[in-house]
């Protein structure tokens, strides 16, 4: 593959509520440190370096980003970077951002927002983002609850115009029908790559079947998850990647793809060669004889 001239365009396009983007994203939880995001010792990335990967992904048609008020390191926010590097924004730039989880300025946890704090996280990434509304807002939580009042927070500042769409992040499949009940859902985020169970394929073809785009987090990193690419790999992921003369990440990443029109990968990095890679990955057809070797990797707790 000569990921160097392959653009996003390759990966084809899907909607977001109302805005098409091209399948291969950008996510941005690893650009403001090296190793492992979050981390109390995390290193802050060089801000020219993670300024030009941001810029190289534009340029090579990535339109939609993922990002969080949350993803900061020492001296290093991705939504500052995102704004200092792309600012002011190309018309088709689709950028999708998290609410509910929140750090401190030590950068430890904090209770996931309530209902009355919500509008607050939201006010902070248009601050950051340097932006009167936010395309996408994603609710992120965890645990099993309703998320009726935050949501409805959220369907609030939709109609208070600060917000174009909503999505969910981290659900199950009963918070689906819920939120749909109260405002419009254009995106589901959960985690989903090679291994992942058959219920998480039940929901992400739930989400086909309603037009929803089912953004997955980790598809490359799987149980690496903060902390990067898995090298935890099956002899048949290996093959492929050698038939096709590619990375083992890439083949996760086309996978995922081929799961679905309607599915949006938002894979992340700091390094230039990983980012034309990503990219290149959207022009990358598998064979049914392929897909047919990895399919019983799909039984397998990711």
């Amino acid at each position: 593959m000569t990921s160097q001239t392959i653009t996003a365009a390759a990966s084809g396009t899907f909607q977001l509520g109302d805005l098409r983007v091209n399948r291969v994203g950008f996510g941005a939880m690893r650009l403001p440190q090296h190793g492992e995001a979050f981390a109390a010792d995390a290193v802050p990335r060089d801000r020219d370096q993670a300024i030009g990967v941001l810029r190289r992904a534009v340029e090579l048609g990535v339109n939609h980003i993922d990002t969080a008020a949350f993803y900061f390191s020492p001296r290093r926010s991705a939504n500052e970077l995102i704004n200092q590097a792309l600012g002011p924004y190309p018309d088709d730039l689709v950028i999708a951002t998290k609410v509910g989880p929140g750090r401190d300025l030590a950068g430890q946890w904090l209770p996931h927002a309530t209902p009355e704090q919500l509008r607050g996280q939201v006010e902070e990434n248009l601050r950051q983002l340097g932006r009167d509304h936010l395309d996408v807002v994603n609710l992120r939580i965890v645990g099993t609850d309703s998320i009726a009042e935050r949501f409805g927070a959220l369907a609030d500042l939709r109609e208070a115009g600060l917000i174009r769409h909503l999505g969910l992040s981290n659900i199950r499949h009963h918070h689906l029908a819920e939120a749909q009940s109260i405002a419009p859902v254009a995106c589901v985020q959960n985690m989903y790559g090679i291994g992942a169970s058959p219920e998480q394929k039940e929901f992400l073809d739930v989400c086909g079947e309603q037009r929803i785009a089912f953004v997955p987090f980790y598809s490359i990193a799987g149980i690496g998850r903060t902390a990067g690419a898995t090298t935890d790999h099956s002899p048949q992921v290996h093959a492929i990647a050698r038939a096709h003369g590619v990375s083992t990440a890439q083949i996760r990443l086309a996978w995922t793809l081929h799961q679905g029109s309607h599915v949006l990968a938002i894979p992340g990095t700091g390094d230039l060669g990983h980012l034309a890679q990503n990219v290149a990955t959207g022009s990358l057809h598998l064979t049914e004889d392929e897909l047919t070797a990895l399919a019983p990797l799909h039984h397998k707790t990711a």
